[in-house]
């Protein structure tokens, strides 16, 4: 089975889709909800802006979609 949630996907698109990302954004300190570039940012162009591993966050959000 693929996972629901990939690296090239937006912010935004993520959060419409599954709105229980939310609440593992925030554990990742990303204020995203409020954040212009979320509508245009990959989660992968996101992560690695603030320092984050892209891999661990799309596998944490798609623990808590699953």
């Amino acid at each position: 089975m693929s996972d629901k949630i990939t690296k090239d996907m937006t912010f935004f698109e993520v959060m419409r889709t599954y709105p229980e990302s939310v609440k593992v954004l925030q554990k990742y300190n990303l204020g995203c909800i409020g954040c212009m570039g979320a509508q245009n940012e990959s989660l992968e162009q996101g992560a690695n802006a603030h320092g984050i591993d892209a891999e661990t966050l799309v596998k944490d959000l798609n623990a808590a979609v699953a």
